[in-house]
């Protein structure tokens, strides 16, 4: 076993967490963060939603399956950094291709082991979330640290979205033998098991940068708009807003997922609140108001859509909420094509009792396209 140096996590109220360096030597810094999800550490790790959150994960032995390059959801590890219990130095698995720690030395990331993850959790569950810092540097200075944390920026009214969309449009082709349909994806940080389960879906995809015009969207001649899921702050996004609005005027079956689902309800003057804790793991009940069925959903977001301004919109309809704590998990605009849910249908990783709201999508463009 390596012989690891010590790391501090120090955290936005003075608390210190000791712990071994793992990944990269040296600091990083954002807001923290924890998943519940037991498997598909990789997933989350590449996930663009995670961009600038420092992540603890709830399971407590991370590195024990290496990684695979097929089971990214991006080109890169997008979490600042790592906070875990037990690292594994050794994978068992024989597809992987490499450990994590090599996954995380790849793209340069700092991360720290050997921390309580349990009281930590707790702790960030009762004081809410905050900024951190992590630190593996030789004669690390607490007292410094514990200054420099205050001069990390706040998620709230952080813009984020842009620095992982994609710079140049580009397309990905239906993998079901037969494309039918083809989607306009406005890519403010998406997943990519998104592409792929509209891909098996018989849609080919066109993903655009978030700052493109709705002209340059509609001469790909799509039958749908997918708004797909991001980092940051939604209401800082007022360009982004303008454009959702102009998409849902056209008429054209549009849905968001995420941050896509909250840039919906911006557009039509919903409020979007920043969360206590946020909602982010692969275990989180959902109730289905128009089936009346519950749904076991994969979660990962901070902000959230204010209820009390979607009750209140009389264009709006509440199709989902969260079981735990009764926030908006689902809206559509009454009497149109257009629906968006808080959570992640793609769940990758995560169970798939939300698919269907892909195939309830592909629906709205059959009928559009008659």
């Amino acid at each position: 076993m390596t012989e690891r140096s010590p790391a501090v996590l120090v955290l936005e109220d003075g608390t210190v967490f000791h712990g071994k360096s793992i990944g990269q030597k040296g600091r990083t810094s954002g807001e923290i963060a924890f998943n519940t999800g037991m498997t598909g550490y990789q997933e989350v790790f590449t996930d663009p939603s995670y961009l600038e959150q420092l992540l603890i994960m709830n399971t407590a032995h991370i590195g024990n399956y290496g990684t695979h390059k097929d089971e990214v959801e991006s080109d890169r590890m997008q979490v600042a950094g790592i906070i875990i219990k037990k690292f594994s130095e050794v994978y068992s698995r024989e597809s992987a291709d490499q450990s994590l720690e090599d996954f995380m030395l790849k793209d340069e990331k700092v991360g720290i082991a050997d921390v309580d993850t349990r009281a930590l959790v707790r702790y960030i569950r009762s004081k809410g979330a905050m900024n951190a810092i992590i630190c593996s540097e030789e004669n690390a200075d607490i007292d410094q640290l514990r200054k420099d944390v205050k001069e990390v920026p706040s998620m709230e009214g952080l813009e984020l979205s842009s620095k992982v969309s994609t710079k140049e449009p580009f397309i990905s082709g239906s993998t079901s033998g037969e494309s039918n349909f083809k989607v306009a994806l406005l890519d403010l940080g998406v997943k990519r098991n998104i592409i792929r389960c509209l891909n098996e879906r018989g849609c080919e995809v066109k993903v655009f940068p978030m700052t493109a015009t709705l002209n340059e969207m509609l001469s790909y001649q799509p039958d749908g708009f997918m708004l797909s899921n991001g980092p940051g702050d939604p209401g800082v996004m007022k360009d982004t807003h303008k454009l959702v609005n102009e998409i849902i005027a056209t008429k054209i079956p549009v849905f968001g997922i995420c941050m896509g689902h909250q840039i919906i309800a911006l557009s039509q003057g919903l409020k979007t609140v920043k969360m206590h804790h946020g909602h982010r793991g692969l275990n989180h009940p959902v109730m289905n108001h128009l089936t009346g069925k519950g749904e076991i959903t994969s979660q990962n977001h901070g902000f959230v859509v204010s209820r009390e301004s979607a009750e209140n919109n009389s264009n709006i309809e509440i199709t989902h909420s969260h079981l735990n704590d009764n926030s908006v998990a689902g809206i559509a605009l009454k009497g149109m094509s257009v629906f968006s849910v808080q959570y992640h249908p793609e769940s990758s990783a995560g169970p798939h009792d939300s698919r269907y709201l892909f195939d309830q999508f592909v629906e709205n463009m059959k009928t559009y396209k008659k």
